[in-house]
Parts: C-alpha cells; sequence; structure tokens
C-alpha cells in the first residue's frame, strides 16, 4: 500500500510523513466548525491519549534504535541514548525559558519566557511551535535512518518502524487539534480563527520533518543521538505540558486512563509495523 513512498528519498519521505501529521491536526480542528464549547472531559482524556503515545514513541521508535544502533562502539551502547535524551530535554528547556510563549489552556496564565509585548494570539502561536517541533524531529530522524541501512540490507523495517512512529503521531495529533482549537472557540475566537491556530499546532512539522532527516543522512553518525534527542524533546513536553494539562480539571482518572491507552496504542504500531 505504501510501496510508492518505501521509494521515495528519505527527505522526501520525511516532508509526506511530516504532512501527514499536519493534516491530521488539521482535521482534528476543523471540529471546531460544528461545536462551540469544549468537554473537558473528552479534552483531557484525549491529552492523556497524546502523553501515552509520545511516551510509547520515545521509548519503543526512539530509544531503544538508538541503543540497538550504538552497540558495538566505541562508546557503551547506553551513552548515546542517556546523553542525547539528556540534551533534547535541555534544549526544550531553554527554548521554553528564552521565547515568549503562554499555553491554549492556560485561561488567565501570564506569559512564560522573557517579557514581551507580542499579542496573546501571537503568544500561543509560539507555545504551540515550540511543543511540535519535536514530534516533527522525531519523525525526520526515523525516516532519515533508512538512508544509514547496509545497502545490502532490506530497508522494510526502519521503513516500518518510521511509518508506525508517522502514524502514531499523527493519531496523537487529532485530539491536539482539537484541543487547541475548541478553547479557543469557546473564548470567543471566530469558527474561521480557532481552526486557523488549531492546524496552526502542526505547521512547523514538516519543516523540523525534513531538517532531522537532513541532519542524520548528512551526518550519520549522530543517528544514535539523534533519535534520542527527539525522544529527549518529546518526554520534555508530556511531564511539562501534557500530563500537568490534563490533570488540572478534575479528571485525572480518564486522563491517566487515556495515557495508558495511547501507550498501548503506539506499542502495538511499533510492533506490528516495526
Amino acid at each position: 500500500m505504501l510501496d510508492w513512498l518505501q521509494e521515495l528519498d528519505p527527505l522526501i519521505q520525511a516532508a509526506v510523513a511530516g504532512g501527514f501529521t499536519w493534516l491530521i491536526t488539521a482535521l482534528g480542528a476543523t471540529i471546531v466548525l460544528f461545536v462551540r464549547r469544549p468537554s473537558y472531559r473528552f479534552l483531557d482524556t484525549m491529552l492523556g491519549f497524546a502523553a501515552g503515545v509520545m511516551i510509547a514513541a520515545s521509548v519503543w521508535s526512539l530509544l531503544i534504535p538508538a541503543i540497538d544502533l550504538s552497540e558495538g562502539g566505541s562508546l557503551p551502547a547506553w551513552l548515546p541514548a542517556a546523553g542525547g535524551l539528556a540534551i533534547g530535554a535541555a534544549a526544550l528547556w531553554g527554548i521554553d525559558q528564552i521565547l515568549p510563549h503562554i499555553h491554549p489552556l492556560q485561561r488567565g496564565a501570564e506569559a512564560e519566557g522573557v517579557h514581551s509585548t507580542w499579542r496573546q494570539t501571537t503568544l500561543l502561536v509560539m507555545a504551540i511551535t515550540i511543543h511540535n517541533i519535536p514530534e516533527g524531529l522525531a519523525v525526520g530522524v526515523a525516516f532519515g535512518a533508512i538512508a544509514d541501512v547496509a545497502p545490502d540490507v532490506d530497508t522494510s523495517a526502519a521503513f516500518g518502524a518510521a511509518t508506525a512512529l508517522a502514524i502514531g503521531i499523527g493519531l496523537q495529533n487529532f485530539p491536539e487539534g482539537i484541543s487547541v482549537a475548541l478553547p479557543l472557540r469557546g473564548e470567543g475566537f471566530s469558527r474561521a480563527r480557532s481552526l486557523w491556530y488549531g492546524q496552526l499546532s502542526a505547521a512547523v512539522e514538516p519543516v523540523a520533518a525534513v531538517i532531522g532527516a537532513a541532519a542524520v543522512v548528512l551526518i550519520s553518525p549522530i543517528l544514535p543521538w539523534a533519535l534520542a534527542f527527539a525522544a529527549g524533546a518529546m518526554l520534555y513536553v508530556v511531564v511539562e505540558e501534557l500530563i500537568p494539562r490534563s490533570h488540572s480539571r478534575d479528571n485525572g482518572d480518564l486522563a491517566t486512563l487515556g495515557t495508558i491507552f495511547g501507550f498501548m496504542v503506539m506499542m502495538t504500531l511499533d510492533v506490528a509495523l516495526g
């Protein structure tokens, strides 16, 4: 079914996969055209689901492959995975401290990052952009890894793993589009503006995917570090934003169940396709 995609250059594969994750986000945001008031029980469950998918993707699709790729190298196999994870989380933390932004469901919250006179909608877009970059990087690095497979080795497994990751990220992007667009509509934004900002939450992902793929294609020795970097950045988003947001309105049980289900879905995808 995806044979046509497997035949393409890894950079193009990354761009297509990043476009897919953006499209699913846009589809989620279109719900704002039919619904005005968000159901926070539903939103918190879906945020938990997104967290579960990202945790499983970080482990199964990124960290374990990073360790496997480091076996037999000059460094301990765990070092690139641990080091890349720490660098990825530190990079997101640094961006969070510097770039002015405000999270979409933080009603009345003050902007984070350095002081700025930017409008609230601009701050919202910055938060969305920051926290969707790791997902795009993860997809891009996974497809870029295909180029690192030896010429005489079948790339089907690597392609399957990258495809599973893209599908998983796409699945969790659907509720993310909803979780951005519906609260904005509830705050009085027009349907068109709510949809615009909802789909914008993943517009950076195709760009980040191509950058991630290009990095590992051009500098293949960094592949284990790049995989772990993407995992650390995604885990930072999960712990810093998704889990706290999903537990902020007394829907913790639903959010927890959503997290477990999301983890199961992503784990199943990775094992079945990779």
